[in-house]
């Protein structure tokens, strides 16, 4: 074997420049409000991905500003705006974070005379979900000529989405050129809890190189260092050396900022800077928590010392001396806010016994913002937003329903008591120019009281799930074009007193059986004059016809048996007959439609349940013929409604792939709705990666992989249009009695026509946290290289072992987690160490890299589905070549595994794809095959 070190070379000169060209893929949210002609863009500086604000807000209005103030060195976020002309509140909101993970949230405010009216607002409020952030006053920063503020806070959220709002208080009209959300390390910033936040006063670096300012990459969790120097009051300091120690993972400076500070000009000098008071609403006199970051930069002569204390305001903030070593890091802060003042001097200054003047690297100062406003119910809360969503209600139906008291929804009434959230009791929408079914989400609303959706143009019938509102009194729905008749549920409550429903000028709504049977009568009279006489007349033609399609018929059969061919739907694969007649079976009883009572019979009874999901229960169940079936049933509770259901069913209808859960049948009858599909023995994907201490071994985790590929590549290729899945996950991969692997749950999935360019865009994003593709999150349009981001994360579940957002020791993503330690050449801290190191270790690596690649942040530098698949073929060839040679050369695997999904003689040429380039992998020591534990 030729020698390979020189790949270790290779791979760190390259690695240097990979580095600054990859975009982060940290969680990170960077929305360019008001950004036009474009809907994204890597920004130039951090290399970090700037999407439009479209997605996230829709009102305002977006503007650039005047060329007057565009600068070269300026930020390209600033360039453009949203104002909010209308209304009180508008908010933004910020979908799949993780509940109680702190974050940090930084706005940004460039008027640069957008309007031409060259008078910027003089103030207006931000809130953070509904607790209070700050007054943006643009005078504070009136030093800048063009009117530029910059906020910044820390927060812990107490759920998955947040909204920021701008508030019109008065003082003009509200804008924002710049949004960003980074998520932080809950053990970072001690201080800041979920009761407390920490608003951002200022962050200083002392002494920075060319005066820049330290951000991403430098910074991890790009937070901005501004420099601060003054060649009349200091000296500056600086290194190259690496400065470590204890920090205790509470801060985290960056190692750029830790390399620079100042000292006095002279030996008996001090250090002095201050702030002053900036007043708030609720707080007009705040007090400060300081941040302090000393390092020693010079190595120091044997009799030389260096300590100091620090002081506030002339007394004494830290009770002892400060005494920095050499390249070792110092933080020093206090936990609860310093005494209010008018104004804050710190005086650093060195002790008696000191021969050198005091040190400082860096400081941060914030105050503190209240945290403990609750918001309406969460269930309640998510209900009316999906409502809003449905029917497109504007009105002023921004931020938090109920909270504050001042800005509750309109048409909507809310309780509040003292020891609970807000719970939303009323919702009048009448005369509200509603149109389609009542959403299902009313049906979330356990404490409405009052619904009243008259005057409309709503269709379908009445969910029975309204019955189950214990607290609902009082319905109208009159004046609407519903039909059906009035459910048994709520026909019960009605008849017991407990609820009063309006429902006249529903034409086609029946009032009860009477009504309904009446109606039929009616209707069938009316059939009878009108349809049997039609009868008779097709009929006579039928039978005319089918005398002449005999005769024609008669002639050609002879000559037509020798040349009958089987003709297969494009794009269909044949289904695989080596393993037996079980899916022969399938195929013969496919889209069967059975009744409730039937389903009754195969479960016997709904005994069996398999797994839950969003659609309902699972039900193991047997047809007539022993054939092993699951019965998805849709729950009447479900957040999946009967669009869901009709997706799943049109698209299993027409996708045959072995990689692909199979459909049977499905059940459309009354009120009952429920997919019947081929039984997966062995469950979910998931299960297995985490489920027990009995791992898959590397092997069959590949070979899961890449049938899983072959399943999705047929979606995205083998199909057209090409169908995007929109929730790839470890659940979402069933697995059937062979260990096969098939891709299910087609609920959320689209069809789209890339050669036309036609994007799905919605108002809701669909998918699993840690799963969501961020370019998807951002612009709300979904592609096919969102699936390859989601399946990225499925591979790297599949080699560490662990699941898409770690918990400990702080939530974290998998990405995130396998880059830093990737970084670092360690593979073996990345790989599930319950395959006791059996498996090779290059094939292991060449996993690893599709992956991260898959979950690059642009879907531009994501490879196809078609392109993973390619790849993982080339391990699993890897890993034969490995387990045949432990095995003594005797052939043992999978070599049944290289086929094309969708055609047959067709190849790709991997190495011509964008997605792909030189693989280059970080070799292992001796650069051999993994021990193989047998």
């Amino acid at each position: 074997m030729a020698p390979r070190w020189w790949l270790l070379i290779l791979f760190l000169g390259c690695s240097v420049l990979q580095a600054s060209s990859q975009p982060n893929s940290r969680g990170f949210i960077s929305i360019d409000c008001g950004l036009m002609g474009e809907e994204s863009y890597v920004d130039d500086e951090t290399n970090l991905l700037y999407v439009s604000d479209a997605g996230f807000t829709d009102t305002g209005t977006p503007y650039n500003i005047s060329a007057e103030y565009f600068r070269p060195w300026r930020s390209r976020n600033v360039r453009s705006l949203r104002s909010f002309p209308d209304g009180a509140r508008n908010c933004y909101t910020l979908r799949s974070l993780v509940s109680g993970l702190k974050y940090l949230f930084r706005a940004t405010f460039l008027y640069g005379n957008y309007d031409g009216l060259n008078k910027p607002p003089a103030s207006f409020d931000l809130y953070i979900g509904v607790n209070f952030w700050t007054v943006v006053n643009m005078s504070w920063w009136g030093s800048d000529q063009d009117n530029k503020a910059e906020v910044e806070a820390i927060v812990v959220v107490p759920h998955d989405l947040v909204q920021v709002c701008l508030v019109n208080t008065g003082g003009g009209t509200p804008f924002i050129s710049g949004l960003e959300l980074r998520p932080l390390k809950m053990s970072l910033y001690p201080q800041a809890t979920a009761e407390l936040g920490l608003f951002m006063r200022s962050r200083r670096n002392f002494a920075a190189i060319n005066e820049t300012i330290i951000r991403f990459p430098d910074d991890p969790y790009d937070r901005l260092w501004y420099p601060r120097s003054d060649a009349t009051m200091w000296t500056e300091r600086s290194t190259t050396e690496r400065v470590d120690g204890f920090d205790s993972g509470s801060f985290e400076a960056p190692m750029a900022v830790l390399q620079t500070a100042i000292t006095p000009l002279n030996a008996s000098g001090s250090i002095n800077f201050g702030w002053d008071t900036e007043p708030q609403p609720n707080n007009p006199s705040p007090g400060y928590l300081a941040v302090f970051y000393f390092a020693e930069l010079q190595v120091l002569d044997g009799n030389a010392s260096r300590q100091f204390y620090i002081n506030l305001n002339d007394e004494l903030w830290h009770n002892r001396a400060v005494k920095p070593e050499y390249l070792s890091r110092i933080n020093l802060y206090n936990e609860f806010p310093s005494p209010r003042q008018n104004h804050y001097d710190i005086s650093i200054k060195a002790t008696a016994n000191s021969t050198l003047p005091p040190i400082i690297n860096a400081y941060e100062v914030f105050s503190v913002i209240t945290t403990t406003n609750v918001g309406t119910e969460s269930q309640d809360a998510s209900a009316a937003m999906a409502i809003k969503a449905k029917y497109k209600v504007h009105k002023n139906w921004m931020g938090d329903p109920c909270f504050p008291k001042t800005m509750t929804w309109d048409s909507l009434n809310c309780s509040y008591a003292t020891a609970s959230p807000p719970r939303i009791t009323s919702i009048n929408l009448s005369s509200s120019g509603l149109n389609g079914d009542i959403s299902s989400s009313f049906a979330n609303l356990k404490a409405l009281e009052y619904l009243n959706l008259s005057n409309n143009n709503l269709t379908g019938s009445i969910p029975d799930s309204l019955s189950q509102l214990q607290s609902l009194t009082d319905i109208d729905l009159s004046n609407n074009q519903l039909n059906g008749s009035i459910p048994s549920g709520l026909l019960k409550r009605i008849q017991d007193g407990s609820l009063n429903i309006r429902h006249g000028n529903n034409p086609n709504l029946c009032i009860g059986d009477n009504s309904c049977q009446l109606a039929a009568k009616r209707k069938s009279k009316l059939a009878i004059y009108i349809v049997v006489p039609l009868l008779v007349i097709v009929v006579i033609v039928s039978v005319a016809a089918l005398v002449l399609f005999s005769l024609r018929r008669r002639k050609q059969q002879q000559g037509s048996m020798n040349n009958m061919a089987t003709i297969k739907p494009q794009n269909e694969e044949e289904m695989p007959t080596s393993h037996g007649g079980a899916n022969d079976s399938l195929r013969l009883v496919e889209n069967r439609r059975f009744t409730y009572k039937e389903l009754e019979v195969i479960t016997n009874g709904f005994e069996r349940v398999l797994g839950k999901g969003g659609f309902g229960r699972v039900y193991d169940g047997f047809l007539e013929d022993g054939t092993q079936v699951a019965v998805k049933l849709r729950s009447h509770s479900s957040n999946q409604g009967i669009k869901e259901f009709l997706t799943e069913a049109q698209i299993l209808t027409r996708i045959h792939h072995k990689n692909l859960v199979n459909m049977i049948g499905y059940c459309k009858d009354g009120e009952y709705t429920a997919l019947v599909c081929e039984h997966m023995s062995q469950g979910t994907l998931q299960e297995h990666i985490a489920g027990s201490n009995q791992s898959l071994p590397w092997r069959q985790r590949l070979r899961i992989a890449l049938e899983s590929a072959h399943g999705l590549e047929y979606l995205h290729k083998g199909c057209n249009p090409p169908i995007i899945h929109r929730d790839v996950k470890a659940t979402n991969i069933l697995l059937n009695a062979r260990m096969e692997a098939k891709v299910a749950d087609f609920g959320m999935s689209k069809a789209f026509d890339h050669h036309n360019g036609n994007y799905i865009s919605t108002n809701t994003i669909v998918g699993t946290p840690g799963y969501v593709d961020p370019e998807y999150q951002a612009t709300v349009k979904p592609r096919t290289k969102s699936d390859v981001y989601s399946f990225g994360v499925v591979l790297l579940e599949l080699v560490t072992g662990k699941p898409a957002i770690l918990s400990d020791p702080e939530p974290m993503n998998i990405i995130h987690w396998v880059q830093q330690r990737l970084a670092r050449g360690n593979i073996k801290g990345v790989v599930d160490a319950r395959m006791h190191g059996s498996y090779n270790v290059n094939g292991v690596w060449k996993v690893a890299e599709i992956a991260l690649k898959c979950t690059a942040q642009t879907s531009t530098q994501r490879p196809t589905m078609a392109d993973v698949v390619a790849q993982l073929q080339e391990c699993v060839e890897l890993e034969e070549r490995t387990h045949d040679f432990d095995n003594g050369g005797s052939k043992n695997g999978y070599s049944s595994w290289n086929y094309n999904a969708y055609a047959s003689g067709q190849s790709t040429d991997v190495s011509k794809k964008a997605g792909f380039g030189t693989e280059l992998r970080m070799p292992t020591v001796g650069l051999g095959l993994a021990p193989t534990t047998r």
